[in-house]
């Protein structure tokens, strides 16, 4: 019976994993345009119609420039999440249904996880994306080289893990966040008439929006700590935070430009994965 146990254990991880992988590689597909113009906007001020525009004048074959990174870093993400989430929640859990503390604790781990492995990953894509760095890195491997040039002691400030420290509390939160609050909320839109799907969509849906919109103004500082390359322009953390503050005219509200598509984005990339994801999990108990 151990056996049998442990073996159809890691059938389902295995499964869970090529699942995660390929829903969230085929909703960054998606939503990557939607994510290129957030970023333009997180980092010029633009208005969504302004960022629109630019992109428009890019031209298409320039709309995906920079998607191989995000779409690299989504399908592990898919295999990672889910996976160590279940880890560190059974771990501390002794009981099929924990508290609301183990759950967060649990996503708070595995968001941390998921920063140390993946913050080369987002300081790449954030290089690529800005568009006053086409000419200096017109490919990854231009941004590679540069980064490997640094010496070891330099690589959290300059190369790979440049604001790591922000990562880790963007990803920390709003993991801990969406694992705590998404079991409950499902649950009660859970009902007979429902297919399981609908409420799992519905609920990561509804606390990815909530979660972001929340961490959205740290999203921006990230996006201008990240794309900062060299010695001459890297600027140290608090005065990233006064460029960005003064950029945006004090305002708080402009620390939420782009956040209108959140939304939409929200619900591709947290809504779809987690809805496939419950749908088989279910299919398969």
């Amino acid at each position: 019976m151990e056996d049998e146990t442990k073996r159809g254990q890691r059938q389902r991880a295995c499964k869970s994993y090529f699942v995660g992988a390929v829903s969230n590689s085929l909703s960054t597909l998606v939503s990557f345009p939607i994510y290129k113009t957030i970023f333009r906007q997180q980092l010029h001020t633009f208005s969504s119609i302004e960022a629109v525009r630019q992109l428009y004048h890019e031209g298409f074959p320039q709309i995906y420039r920079g998607v191989f990174p995000p779409l690299m870093v989504k399908t592990l993400q898919g295999t990672l999440m889910y996976g160590t989430y279940e880890n560190f929640y059974s771990f501390l859990s002794t009981q099929p249904s924990g508290s609301w503390s183990q759950r967060a604790i649990a996503g708070l781990f595995s968001g941390f996880l998921e920063a140390l492995v993946f913050c080369p990953f987002e300081r790449v894509q954030n290089v690529l994306q800005d568009g006053r760095k086409v000419q200096r890195f017109p490919t990854t491997r231009h941004i590679l080289t540069t980064f490997y040039s640094y010496p070891l002691g330099e690589s959290f400030s300059l190369g790979f893990y440049r604001g790591l420290r922000l990562i880790l509390i963007r990803n920390g939160l709003g993991s801990s966040l969406f694992f705590a609050l998404e079991e409950p909320l499902r649950s009660s839109l859970s009902t007979q008439s429902f297919l399981v799907a609908i409420p799992a969509f519905l609920s990561g849906t509804i606390i990815a929006t909530l979660v972001s919109l929340l961490l959205y103004p740290l999203g921006i500082l990230i996006v201008n700590v990240q794309s900062q390359v060299g010695r001459q322009e890297t600027l140290s953390l608090l005065a990233t935070m006064t460029e960005v503050w003064e950029a945006r005219g004090r305002q708080a509200r402009l620390l939420y430009k782009g956040g209108s598509l959140i939304i939409l984005r929200s619900s591709l990339t947290w809504g779809i994965p987690n809805a496939i994801y419950r749908y088989l999990s279910m299919d398969r108990s």
